[in-house]
């Protein structure tokens, strides 16, 4: 697929796989708008926010850090971190799924007590965020977490580091669902994390 951004200094990064790998999971016609209509509209009004100011000289992952400490930066916030957590997503989706390996597998056995019930916890937590958001899983200290957050919070502005997440906006789902996000959830708990990602970015939390 072709998409163009608005010049600036943020650019919308490509899928790490084509727009029909994740069906019948998530279905090529939702990644088409979710990608190329939702994530593009971010980076490009985050680009036309920042001109002339401090933030278009940051990378990505600054300005959402930065622009979360001031009101006055609300709307580069929310367009910055929708950039930032959906790049993150995508990357958190793998077409075979997979199952997490060494430090991660055992520290999910810990907290959770097993994988099957990481994922059921999973889905269950994205099920009940009320609203728009995500549900993550995080690294907080030497414990595994399961957090949600609202609209374009993230927890990467609260000191965490961020391991896994689903987005559970309607625009996610709704093609392939409709009501149904607890049925979206659970499918992609179950099929699509991308488990080497997360090791990767455990790693770098511990």
């Amino acid at each position: 697929m072709d998409v163009k951004v608005n010049a600036g200094p943020f650019t919308l990064s490509p899928l790490p796989y084509d727009e029909k790998a994740l069906e019948p999971v998530i279905s090529a016609k939702t990644m088409s708008f979710h990608y190329g209509r939702h994530h593009k509209a971010y980076v490009d009004k985050l680009n036309q926010l920042v001109v002339n100011t401090r933030f278009a000289a940051m990378p990505l992952d600054e300005v959402v850090r930065a622009s979360a400490k001031s009101s006055a930066d609300t709307q580069i916030f929310n367009n910055a971190a929708q950039a930032w957590n959906h790049t993150f997503f995508w990357a958190c989706l793998a077409p075979k799924g997979g199952a997490p390996s060494g430090k991660l597998k055992a520290d999910i056995d810990r907290d959770f007590d097993s994988l099957d019930n990481f994922k059921k916890q999973f889905a269950e937590a994205g099920g009940a965020q009320f609203g728009s958001g995500w549900v993550w899983l995080i690294a907080e200290g030497t414990k595994l977490k399961i957090e949600k957050t609202g609209n374009a919070d993230t927890p990467m502005v609260h000191g965490k580091r961020c391991i896994l997440t689903i987005d559970v906006w309607e625009h996610a789902y709704y093609l392939d669902y409709q009501n149904r996000r607890p049925d979206f959830l659970k499918a992609v708990a179950e099929k699509l994390l991308n488990w080497d990602f997360a090791l990767q970015n455990y790693q770098r939390a511990g």
